[in-house]
């Protein structure tokens, strides 16, 4: 981001990474096999427990949880995130909405074939995730139009060169 690439170029290379740490069959294979069974609830909770095990190193202690799905159900397809390491280090709204939000809500959508809504937390870094809820559409995002967080570091940069930090949402998004 800091290399002047737009946000949608940002997000694509992120989800070309997450594609790479995975067989090339594997993620299609799980589409295919695994998210059809019971209407993609089953795939939901997998992705779940499979995510609060292996995301622990980048994310932080984070647990399986329920959630309510579109449908009136209520399943364990939520993964809660303590308190996000990922977030808390880089500070920034727009890198966490560019560098993971975005691209992980469509990894899981196009590659997985699952349903994830991420909500980051900017006020205490945690997130939580919710598989088999559809995201919000971008145009509707609430997080898009978040403000700079007052320890960002891009902040702080445009602040020193004397750039205005009093807009209504950072600007790196």
């Amino acid at each position: 981001m800091v290399k002047g690439k737009t946000s949608s170029e940002t997000s694509e290379s992120t989800v070309r990474v997450l594609k790479s740490l995975f067989p090339p069959f594997l993620p299609e294979l799980f589409k295919m096999m695994i998210t059809p069974i019971g209407g993609g609830k089953a795939a939901s909770v997998l992705v779940a427990k499979v995510t609060a095990f292996s995301c622990q190193w980048l994310m932080g202690p984070c647990s399986v949880n329920s959630v309510d799905l579109p449908d009136g159900s209520t399943i364990n397809s939520g993964v809660f995130v303590e308190r996000c390491k990922y977030l808390e280090e880089s500070k920034c709204v727009g890198i966490c909405t560019n560098t993971c939000k975005q691209p992980t809500q469509t990894f899981f959508k196009d590659c997985m074939g699952v349903q994830l809504t991420m909500e980051p937390n900017f006020i205490d870094y945690s997130c939580q995730f919710k598989f088999g809820v559809p995201p919000v559409q971008t145009v509707e995002d609430k997080l898009l139009m978040e403000p700079c967080l007052s320890i960002c570091p891009n902040a702080n940069r445009r602040r020193e060169r004397g750039v205005s930090t009093d807009v209504e949402h950072c600007p790196q998004v």
